[in-house]
């Protein structure tokens, strides 16, 4: 395997997982390693509860994404979290939400189309998923998820062309499933702002995924029962070691799925979530560098 690994490292991609979990040195433009992200509110009531409550723990966090989809949201409610997330000086991503899963696909329901993920089917859905971003950014929204890598692509161009704002920016779900070094290097090159990793990501797979990007990694800290259910908190300080600029998404174990509709007491227990991470972060690595309260990017 030597010749293989000799070629990946000589196009710029790591030889293999890295085991031996290098430091990362990379960092967020305000120089901070780690910050805070909130899945699955997806309304202006649980994003209030839940930004109101981590206000009464004394901290506060930098994102808060909506998992339903924008087509889920009247225009009021959207125009809602938008001055919430002014209020709190949070970055609020709102999700694409024409896909399989709401398309008339039957496939995607079997247990074989469930490969299909999140995925767009048909060009009407890309121009759905456009005018999606078009409506929210008239509302005043920039940040957008996505699960669709020619989705992604067609964004991207449409924010060069000018034809969605330049600020805009775009992150891609674990939905989609990549997991790997040259898969993340693609969906930087194609306009990715951040990146989620398959959910049950190991460290040293991680590490190699930092090695070959410079965008932001957002990872699970917990998960949905119907995404494992699985809580890694005690790997949250390595996890900021070794993949900062990193996103720590707290707050997924309280829902039994990723389209939760969470409530207001939902939130507060997400709130809470965030806290006990915060605890181990400070406990086991103190040192590590948290973003001022407001940076957006």
């Amino acid at each position: 395997m030597k010749e293989t690994r000799d070629f990946l490292q000589s196009i710029g991609m790591p030889r293999g997982d890295r085991y031996d979990l290098p430091d990362s040195e990379k960092r967020f433009p305000d120089g901070a390693q780690y910050r805070f992200e909130v899945p699955g509110i997806q309304g202006p009531k649980a994003m209030k509860a839940l930004l109101e409550t981590i206000d009464d723990y004394g901290f506060y966090i930098h994102r808060v994404t909506q998992t339903k989809g924008i087509m889920m949201l009247l225009d009021e409610e959207i125009e809602d979290m938008v001055r919430l997330a002014e209020k709190y000086q949070v970055q609020l991503v709102l999700a694409i939400g024409p896909r399989a899963t709401y398309d008339t696909s039957a496939s995607v329901h079997t247990e074989e189309g469930k490969r299909i993920g999140y995925r767009l089917r048909g060009q009407e859905q890309i121009v759905r998923a456009i005018e999606e971003v078009r409506r929210a950014s008239r509302l005043g929204c920039r940040h957008f998820i996505m699960y669709d890598e020619g989705c992604l692509w067609v964004l991207n161009e449409a924010r060069k062309a000018g034809f969605i704002p330049k600020e805009c920016r775009f992150k891609l779900s674990a939905h989609a499933g990549h997991g790997n070094p040259c898969s993340a290097k693609l969906m930087q090159t194609i306009g990715a702002d951040s990146l989620n990793p398959v959910r049950d990501i190991q460290l040293q797979m991680l590490s190699a995924i930092r090695q070959a990007i410079d965008i932001p990694l957002d990872i699970h800290t917990e998960n949905p029962q119907s995404s494992g259910g699985f809580i890694r908190h005690y790997e949250v300080p390595e996890m900021i070691r070794i993949a900062a600029p990193i996103y720590l998404k707290t707050g997924g174990s309280v829902a039994k799925n990723h389209s939760w509709d969470t409530t207001a007491s939902d939130a507060a227990a997400r709130a809470k979530q965030v806290m006990l991470v915060k605890r181990v972060v400070d406990a086991y690595c103190p040192e590590a560098l948290y973003s001022p309260k407001g940076s957006i990017d």
